[in-house]
């Protein structure tokens, strides 16, 4: 099972659709009635759909499987009395995959899919534009049984615990899903992954040039080894540049918050990174998460 993508709802489609092409460096798939679908260069169907509407909402986290997984999470989620859509034979999208909805412990959508198109081609790219999303986090104030649904109905696993978050994975990525301590339930950022470093420092140059700062970066994180660097789009949230994310398989040892402990005014590894709390915590209140209907 993958991350593929990210899907939002949205006023101002457009200028985010347009940002998000240049200078953040996706490329437009198509449009289908209101929803425009993006893609990197990797060979996923698309990696963030952006749905024009009055509200700014997380309409879907996006995991794809086969279909005996997608199936197994199905018959899990209704054991556990989840709150769920119907299947749904094919969804009217890029990859046409099957599959349902569900919602976690505190409202966040995720949608579970067994695609039925083959995969696209990678794209030629000169290595300066994102690979596809490499990571969702949801801000929660019940991380442990949040992180625990996960691993009960999707079969994730942890990967690293801090004294504030959670870091999820699914395959051998080391997150793909994070849970963040928080007092309100809401999406805090979606991640890009770069090509390598280089890249992600050309990528922010791109930024910079368009007259966007980061709000947090470059550094390099402790759990998972990226780098990174955050910015605030233009519709309000946060999205991060990351690159050299660790890949790990089942003998990766699941971290503690001891094994995470910074010294005094440091956050990441480099101890360079600029920050701006203010408008990071200003970014976690725009996007709240569309309900589901359950069934």
């Amino acid at each position: 099972m993958h991350l593929r993508s990210v899907e939002l709802q949205m006023p101002k489609r457009q200028e985010a659709v347009d940002f998000l092409k240049n200078p953040w460096g996706l490329v437009e798939v198509e449009t289908r009635g209101s929803t425009t679908y993006l893609r990197g260069s990797d060979n996923f169907h698309y990696a963030l759909a952006i749905t024009e509407g009055a509200e700014k909402l997380v309409k879907s986290a996006t995991l794809v499987g086969t279909m005996d997984e997608v199936k197994a999470s199905f018959e899990r989620v209704k054991a556990q009395g989840l709150k769920h859509s119907e299947w749904v034979n094919e969804f009217n999208e890029p990859g046409h995959g099957a599959g349902f909805t569900f919602t976690g412990l505190e409202g966040e959508p995720f949608r579970v899919i067994c695609e039925k198109d083959a995969p696209p081609a990678v794209l030629a790219s000169d290595g300066t534009h994102p690979l596809r999303v490499a990571h969702v986090v949801f801000n929660t104030s019940q991380r442990e049984a949040a992180s625990q649904l996960l691993i009960d109905v999707l079969g994730f696993k942890v990967s690293d615990r801090t004294k504030v978050m959670n870091f999820l994975r699914c395959d051998e990525l080391h997150h793909v899903v994070a849970y963040a301590d928080s007092d309100k339930a809401t999406l805090n950022h979606i991640a890009f992954e770069m090509l390598d470093m280089d890249n992600m420092f050309t990528g922010m140059g791109r930024m910079k040039d368009n007259g966007f700062e980061t709000v947090w970066g470059p550094g390099r994180h402790g759990p998972g080894d990226n780098a990174f660097a955050y910015y605030i789009g233009p519709f309000g949230a946060c999205i991060e540049f990351t690159s050299e994310i660790e890949r790990v398989d089942d003998s990766y040892v699941t971290g503690t918050p001891e094994d995470w402990k910074w010294p005094p005014k440091r956050m990441d590894h480099w101890g360079i990174a600029v920050r701006d709390d203010a408008k990071l915590m200003d970014s976690s209140a725009v996007f709240h998460f569309e309900s589901v209907a359950a069934h």
